[in-house]
């Protein structure tokens, strides 16, 4: 009874296997998957052999959460976005530099980020995008082996004090939901596009 006038709202947040704590005001954003790629860093990935970029084509869509496939290059969600929808182009060929890449590649990856722009503004309305790619390991690279181009969707105040001070980043949606929503509205005659190709299949 003591409990209950002292902490009234105690149940509240109290889970079913009653482990021991004292309720507070914090809210908290448990990341460990995180954990496997920064104890990695760049040393994870030597050749196309343990590229995550280059497994990513030969799984389904849902599962390498790739959202389109084009002719020379693919659209795939970042597993560790910055902000919901954080889209990544990237060349099928295991390059490094945005100078490995041919004609062909790079009229490709341009028209792509275009179209995810084009996307991402039709499903979740951001009031502006972050492009970019990353060259080198101290260019800022994650995966400096695989060239890629960021597509990151902003919204005003989106920025916080959390990856500042906590290295921790809010993101309002799951990765499932964010890829089936841009698959789901990515052009149709793109799509067609890419499987007269060949390559268009999950």
């Amino acid at each position: 009874m003591e409990s209950q006038e002292q902490y009234p709202h105690d149940g509240e947040v109290t889970d079913n296997f009653e482990l021991a704590g004292v309720p507070d005001a914090f809210q908290r954003l448990w990341t460990p998957h995180r954990l496997a790629y920064i104890k990695g860093g760049q040393e994870q990935v030597s050749s196309e052999g343990n590229c995550p970029f280059c497994a990513a084509p030969s799984h389904s869509d849902e599962e390498a959460l790739i959202v389109h496939r084009g002719k020379h290059a693919f659209v795939i969600l970042n597993l560790f976005p910055y902000n919901a929808g954080h889209l990544l182009v990237c060349p099928y060929r295991h390059v490094p530099d945005y100078t490995d890449i041919d004609v062909e590649e790079t009229a490709e990856i341009a028209a792509l980020t275009q179209t995810a722009m084009r996307v991402l503004r039709k499903v979740s309305a951001p009031a502006g995008f972050n492009l970019g790619m990353n060259q080198g390991a101290a260019g800022g690279a994650g995966i400096a082996a695989h060239l890629h181009q960021h597509i990151v969707p902003r919204w005003s105040g989106d920025g916080n004090f959390l990856p500042i001070i906590a290295q921790t980043k809010a993101i309002t949606q799951t990765l499932g939901e964010v890829r089936r929503q841009v698959a789901e509205a990515w052009p149709a005659e793109a799509a067609d596009s890419a499987s007269a190709s060949g390559t268009g299949e999950a």
